[in-house]
């Protein structure tokens, strides 16, 4: 017979319920963005949480902010939704004020700005990566609290403890397109592996200056990739 503490049972169901009810949805994640030779890498896993349930198998956690510009967000869903269309909305703005698109150092840098003033009010963690016309691809990561770090490479989110120690064997300046996909494949697919709060697919956006964003879509499970609509 379950015992009861409260309202609540002890059998842990009707604990995590309570999550459902106060609309608590987490995107333990596993996100990442990489520089390589000619453009930037945006990689996510797709599983959404709300307490210990899956509230969604495929969320896209990628985000276009401009043509150029997109974000990984790990933390609350509506926190980082909230952030991005803010986001976006200011760089819209800016691009009518001056004529030409925002650097990513500016883009990057409105993220800091609002997560770091509502740090108290916001769980949100967020990687924007993109290219310009001044210098070319760029990673940089917004953690919780709103800190700004510029890198060649980043991972964040639940998964991102498990592969640290991967990245940092397998990572090298200068890879290819095809190295850097492989790279941010395999490093998502083994926080898949061993994160409980990541799961489903592996979606990934490449940046190079002046063409579309290209999207691909992987399984955790095999070693082809299937082509998304361009966004």
């Amino acid at each position: 017979m379950v015992s009861r503490t409260g309202n609540l049972t002890e059998d842990g169901i009707h604990v995590d319920m309570e999550h459902l009810k106060k609309g608590e949805v987490n995107l333990g994640t596993s996100i990442m963005a990489i520089e390589f030779d000619g453009g930037v890498i945006l990689g996510a896993d797709s599983r959404t949480t709300t307490g210990a349930y899956i509230a969604n198998r495929v969320t896209d956690k990628l985000t276009q902010i401009t043509d150029s510009v997109w974000c990984c967000r790990s933390g609350s869903a509506a926190d980082t939704q909230a952030v991005a269309d803010i986001v976006r909305y200011h760089l819209n703005l800016y691009e009518t004020q001056n004529g030409h698109p925002p650097s990513v150092k500016t883009a990057a840098s409105i993220f800091q700005e609002i997560c770091y003033t509502n740090k108290d009010a916001l769980t949100a963690g967020i990687i924007v990566a993109g290219v310009d016309r001044h210098h070319g691809g760029q990673v940089w990561n917004i953690p919780l609290g709103g800190s700004l770090h510029k890198s060649k490479y980043t991972i964040a989110g639940s998964g991102s403890s498990y592969i640290y120690g991967f990245c940092d064997s397998y990572w090298k300046d200068g890879m290819t397109k095809e190295e850097g996909m492989h790279f941010v494949k395999e490093a998502l697919r083994e926080a898949i592996k061993w994160d409980g709060s990541s799961g489903g697919v592996i979606r990934m956006c490449i940046l190079r200056k002046g063409e579309k964003p290209e999207r691909h879509l992987f399984l955790p499970d095999e070693d082809y990739a299937t082509p998304v609509k361009s966004a």
